[in-house]
C-alpha cells in the first residue's frame, strides 16, 4: 500500500496510483504507454518539420496546425516523467511545487490547443464564407496575433491557480485520482474553504473551453449553410473535405474532455478506474491521434511526406 511521505522540505507529497486493482500489472501496461507517447511526439515533430520545410504547406490552416502539433508535444511531455515514473519504475511519489508545476502546463496548454482550434475553425469560415478575401485576412501577422492570443489567453488564467493551491494544507492522504496533477484533483485534497478556488476553475472552463465550443460550433453552422447554398454538388462536397480534419480534431479534443470534466464536479461515486481510463486517453490519444488524422485526411500533408521520403531516399542512395 502507498503511504504519503509529508517530510520533504516541509512540503506535501502527493502520490499517483496509477490504475487501481491493476498494480501489479503497471511494468506491462508502460509498454504500450511507451509506444503510444512515441508515437505522439514523433508525429507531432514530423508535422512541424513538414510544414517548416514543404512550400507547398506555407498555408494559413497549415501555420494552424504547426501550433497545434506544438501544443501537442508540450502537453505530452507534461505528462510522460509521471505516467512513465508509476508505471515503469514505480516512482509513485511528487512533491507539491513539481505537482503545480505540471498542473499549470497540462491546463494551460489544453486550453491554447482549444484556442488554436477557435483559430483553425475561423480559418475554414474565412476560406469557404469568404474566399475572395482570405489572403487579406488571414495575414501572416493575424495568425501570429490568433496564436499569440490563445496562449496568453490560457497562461493569464492559469496563473492564479497554483497560487490558489499553495494556501491551503493538505491533511488527507493526498493519493491523486490520475497518473499526473490536475487542478479538480487536488482541491478535493485541500483542507478549508475551497468555494472561491473551485468557482474560478468553473469560470475558467466557461471562459475557455464553453466559449470556444460555442465559437467552433456557430462557425460550422455558418459554414453548412454557406455550402448548401452553392450551385455546385461538388464544390460543397470539396468544402466539406476540408473541413473533416478540422472537425474530427475537434472531437477528439472536446469528447475526453468534457466526459473528465464532468465526471469530476456532477458524477459521484465514479469507479476509480473510469478516471484512470478517462484520463489516460484525455491525455494520450489526443496528441496521438491529431496527426494521424491529418496525414490520412489532408492530400496535401500526405504529398509533401511523399516528396519528403523521396528526397531522402535519393540522398541516401547517392
Amino acid at each position: 500500500m502507498l503511504v504519503p511521505n509529508n517530510t520533504t522540505n516541509d512540503q506535501p507529497a502527493f502520490i499517483f496510483i496509477g490504475i487501481p486493482g491493476l498494480e501489479t500489472l503497471h511494468i506491462w501496461i508502460s509498454i504500450p504507454f511507451c509506444l503510444l507517447y512515441f508515437m505522439a511526439l514523433i508525429g507531432n515533430s514530423i508535422l512541424l518539420v513538414l510544414v517548416r520545410t514543404e512550400q507547398s504547406l506555407r498555408e494559413p490552416q497549415f501555420y494552424f496546425l504547426a501550433m497545434l502539433a506544438l501544443a501537442d508535444l508540450g502537453l505530452s511531455l507534461s505528462t510522460l516523467p509521471t505516467v512513465l515514473g508509476t508505471f515503469w519504475i514505480g516512482a509513485h511519489q511528487t512533491g507539491l511545487d513539481a505537482c503545480l508545476a505540471q498542473m499549470f502546463f497540462i491546463h494551460t496548454l489544453s486550453s491554447v490547443e482549444s484556442g488554436i482550434l477557435v483559430a483553425m475553425a475561423f480559418d475554414r469560415l474565412v476560406a469557404i464564407c469568404s474566399p475572395l478575401r482570405y489572403s487579406c485576412i488571414l495575414t501572416n501577422r493575424a495568425i501570429f496575433c490568433l496564436g499569440g492570443a490563445a496562449f496568453i489567453r490560457g497562461a493569464a488564467l492559469l496563473a492564479p491557480l497554483p497560487l490558489f493551491l499553495r494556501n491551503f494544507s493538505f491533511c488527507r492522504d493526498n493519493i491523486l485520482s490520475h497518473s499526473y496533477c490536475y487542478y479538480p484533483d487536488l482541491l478535493t485534497l485541500a483542507c478549508g474553504d475551497i468555494t472561491f478556488s473551485s468557482a474560478y476553475g468553473l469560470v475558467f472552463v466557461l471562459c475557455t473551453f464553453a466559449v470556444d465550443a460555442l465559437f467552433i460550433i456557430a462557425s460550422y453552422l455558418k459554414i453548412l449553410t454557406t455550402i448548401l447554398r452553392l450551385e455546385a454538388s461538388d464544390r460543397g462536397l470539396r468544402s466539406m473535405q476540408t473541413c473533416a480534419c478540422h472537425l474530427c480534431t475537434v472531437l477528439i479534443f472536446y469528447l475526453p474532455l468534457i466526459s473528465l470534466a464532468v465526471m469530476h464536479r456532477y458524477v459521484h461515486g465514479t469507479p476509480p478506474l473510469l478516471y484512470a481510463t478517462m484520463s489516460n486517453i484525455y491525455l494520450l490519444l489526443t496528441p496521438l491521434l491529431n496527426p494521424l488524422v491529418y496525414s490520412l485526411k489532408s492530400r496535401q500533408i500526405q504529398t509533401a511526406l511523399q516528396r519528403r521520403l523521396w528526397v531522402q531516399r535519393v540522398t541516401a542512395g547517392e
